[in-house]
């Protein structure tokens, strides 16, 4: 499976289907058990997610989210940058990555569009300017009307200050091309990275995330640190902290911030552009018109979804949860309560009149959210792909396969955790480049479960930074979808993303490292080896005798 999932020979869903065939020809697991794993609370609060959404788009929310956002900070082109890195990661914690780049994109071509003109346009320039440049090289001198070279005798110190303007000036708009591109090439590269680190804040703001919270229910039931109050406590700020180290080196690489120029004056044509940005963001806010009821009930319904997943179990306080049976709530119920609200309400403000109106029509009402819809949206396969996930890691358990790796793993005992976290943090970065971030984390969870007990370190210590590592993927198109869309603008090249890509793969790593050895240390209790892994560990230690009992009666059989 790990193989058909990073060369994609199979469909990556087709592939997550095949326990429920194998486990069960192979005496691993009975279907019965397979099967349930596909559909566990944890799918079910992804789902919610995503038909969350597919809600926020039907209705442009987040489109009018995003140029509120940028008609905010303003339209010099750094800030402009960040205005985009802030509202794309902001909508990758609710969106999946790839759709809030795909809704960002286009608004970031408009503005470049109205900042410089067509792409295109310029480049003809810069061909024109390289021709006249190769001219007047090939002739040495510039090229005088016939009725005017009986003045070239008597005028040679003016024809000689003339070539220098003419130089002068050919050089500032060659400067000014390269201006444009760099910061064109700035926009792009800015938006996929904010959608990758944007997706990490939110247990469901990506697969990988939510991989891990199937998992550790898995291998260590007793677990329950890991909710999305508590994830988002310790993602967020680390989150912001990359989200402005990343927009301080794309803005200082590709030109929107010069450390050499604070005091320059702007040129006129840069004022203009800047102006014709602003109109360009306003104008698209108002084509959207005013807002509308849906649009009103969806952000209403939306901001009780974030409040009643933080608030269900914030473990410093009691959640709201704490009101009912112990163990009978989880974020599942939560997500799925708010979704199904979507599927009845009024996209319409309702009219109380008509309750006691007679004669009025009896038209049919559109809720917010239409099953058809939903149907159309909501990417079902990635539902799959999280099973295919659960079903192989309950296969690694109940098989004895995790407890045979763990017991391989002996060399690595001796290695300090923090030095652990930071060499687990760079592997994983550098595999997802080439693989898929879901099959990625599938792969690596447990072996690292496995080397945490050997350790003797609390199993969250390696086991999120291995998941937040899944997502710092950067310096490829290939690496993820986000990715793939930027790169396929043209405006791009591959030696762009792995310049840039380098530098914010090694800010991740170390930003994540300081976050697991500072704040995420009291929220979620890494200074101590936790009960709950130790009861695993004692399982552990009672299977891996009959582990090696099976095999060595298998290889007597054979």
């Amino acid at each position: 499976m790990a193989l058909y999932w990073c060369t994609e020979a199979l469909p990556l869903a087709v592939t997550a289907l095949l326990p429920i065939v194998l486990f069960p020809f192979l005496g691993i697991l009975p279907s019965n058990k397979v099967c349930p794993q596909y559909f566990l609370d944890t799918n079910f609060l992804f789902l919610s997610g995503l038909i969350m959404a597919s809600a926020i788009e039907e209705w442009n929310l987040h489109r009018r989210i995003a140029l509120r956002v940028l008609m905010l900070v303003g339209v010099q082109p750094a800030r402009l940058i960040l205005g985009m890195m802030l509202t794309t990661s902001f909508l990758s914690m609710w969106l999946s990555n790839t759709a809030s780049t795909a809704m960002m994109l286009p608004i970031a071509n408009a503005i470049l569009k109205s900042l410089f003109g067509e792409k295109d346009a310029s480049k003809n320039m810069n061909r024109e300017h390289e021709e006249i440049q190769a001219s007047l090289q090939q002739n040495k001198l510039y090229t005088v009307p016939t009725e005017m070279q009986f003045l070239a005798s008597t005028e040679d110190k003016d024809l000689t200050e003339e070539k220098e303007v003419a130089s002068d000036a050919l050089s500032d708009l060659k400067k000014e091309e390269e201006y444009k591109t760099n910061i064109w090439k700035g926009f792009l590269i800015s938006i996929p990275y904010a959608a990758s680190i944007g997706g990490t804040a939110t247990l469901t703001g990506t697969a990988p995330n939510l991989i891990l919270l199937g998992q550790l229910k898995s291998y260590f039931p007793e677990c329950d640190v890991v909710n999305f109050g508590s994830w988002f406590m310790f993602a967020f700020p680390l989150m912001l902290i990359f989200l402005l180290v990343g927009w301080l080196w794309i803005s200082i690489l590709y030109g929107g911030i010069n450390l050499r120029g604070w005091r320059t004056k702007k040129s006129n044509i840069r004022v203009d552009a800047e102006a014709r940005a602003r109109e360009v963001i306003k104008e698209d806010y108002q084509k959207l018109g005013p807002t509308k009821f849906a649009e009103q009930a969806i952000f209403f319904l939306f901001c009780m979804f974030a409040i009643m997943l933080f608030s269900r179990d914030p473990k410093f306080i009691p959640g709201w949860a704490s009101l009912f049976a112990p163990g009978f709530i989880s974020d599942a119920v939560t997500g799925i309560t708010i979704v199904i609200i979507l599927f009845f309400f009024p996209s319409q403000k309702p009219s109380f009149r008509w309750w006691f109106d007679f004669k009025a029509p009896n038209t049919e009402m559109q809720p917010l959210l239409t099953w058809r819809k939903a149907q159309e949206t909501v990417p079902w396969n990635i539902i799959l792909l999280l099973g295919g996930g659960f079903a192989m890691a309950k296969g690694c358990e109940e098989s004895g396969l995790s407890v045979w790796i763990g017991g391989r793993l002996h060399p690595l005992e001796g290695v300090p955790p923090p030095v652990a976290v930071i060499l687990i943090t760079i592997v994983i970065a550098l595999f997802t480049e080439f693989a898929s971030n879901t099959a990625t984390i599938i792969i690596f969870l447990p072996v690292l479960a496995e080397l945490a007990i050997r350790l003797k370190v609390n199993p969250l210590y390696l086991m999120i930074p291995g998941t937040i590592g899944c997502s710092y993927a950067f310096m490829l198109p290939v690496s993820t979808p986000p990715n793939s869309i930027a790169f396929s603008s043209g405006h791009l090249m591959v030696k762009d993303m792995a310049r840039t890509g380098l530098l914010m793969n090694l800010m991740g790593v170390l930003l994540l490292s300081l976050a697991m050895n500072t704040w995420a240390k009291s929220i979620f209790q890494l200074g101590t080896f936790p009960a709950w892994a130790n009861i695993h560990a004692e399982n552990a230690t009672s299977l891996l005798p009959a582990v090696e009992n099976v095999t060595f009666s298998a290889l007597n059989k054979i």
